[in-house]
């Protein structure tokens, strides 16, 4: 029989159950609990992943989501991975590879760049793996959030957006009382976009009332973050600041920056 090559990420070594699933010998779905289990919901959250329900070492809808979010993001790089909602063999090895170290945030490969058709841009959205991107001026990772898109019949569009304008507290707030009826609705802070070309896209980032609904398609096209998320988001982000939305992160409008001259 041919050895099985052991986990190689500090997350993962001392598991006994990650051990079984890494051999093929288990997969951990519905039903399961565990110290391996949760040391895998970790490093999804450590990721940006949504999972309401946190690091409880338990199998629910809310680590399901998160694994097939993981999976949507992983499958084209890990040949074999599929969007299945479970740990297998195949997704534990892709997650033993991108998990960031203990202690730390964020994802060592596997990363967006930081233009869009040749733009820089503070800010990638990756729509069906639910995970927003913000880089520094620079181009840095500052951090990776959860996020909440538009339904098949509401959709959050792909392109190049702008932030039009930023939204304070009280500015959000009157502005969900105005549309919704309901000054809490798109939580904290609100930053309108606008498409590149100056038109209004109608899409904002905004915060939440619902955070239990990140990870899945449910807005009416906005792009939803935790509230302590869209903080950082607001205040990291400027008027005129470019969003780069895509559906995965293989959209071919993603790349390095066209070089002039």
């Amino acid at each position: 029989m041919k050895a099985t090559a052991p986990l190689e990420h500090a997350r993962f070594t001392a598991s006994p159950q990650l051990a079984d699933v890494a051999s093929g010998a288990a997969v951990l779905g519905p039903g399961s609990q565990g110290d391996g289990l949760r040391a895998v919901q970790g490093a999804l959250l450590d990721m940006g992943f949504a999972l309401y329900g946190g690091a409880d070492g338990r199998y629910g809808p809310d680590t399901a989501r998160a694994l097939r979010n993981f999976q949507v993001h992983a499958s084209p790089a890990f040949p074999g991975v599929r969007v299945s909602g479970v740990l297998d063999t195949v997704t534990l090895r892709a997650l033993d590879a991108l998990a960031p170290a203990p202690g730390s945030r964020g994802q060592p490969r596997a990363l967006p760049s930081p233009f869009y058709a040749g733009q820089p841009v503070r800010v990638v959205v990756a729509l069906r793996e639910h995970r927003t991107f913000l880089f520094d001026p620079e181009g840095r990772l500052l951090d990776i959030f959860p996020n909440a898109v538009g339904t098949a019949l509401t959709p959050t569009h792909p392109g190049l957006k702008v932030v039009r304008a930023k939204l304070d507290q009280v500015a959000t707030e009157n502005a969900g009382a105005r549309l919704w009826n309901d000054r809490h609705v798109f939580g904290a802070r609100l930053l309108d976009l606008s498409w590149v070309d100056g038109h209004r896209s109608g899409e904002e980032l905004h915060g939440t009332s619902a955070p239990a609904l990140l990870g899945g398609d449910v807005s009416h096209g906005c792009i939803r973050h935790a509230d302590e998320d869209i903080l950082v988001l607001h205040d990291a982000l400027a008027v005129g600041d470019r969003i780069a939305v895509v559906e995965t992160l293989q959209d071919p409008h993603l790349g390095v920056p066209v070089t002039v001259g």
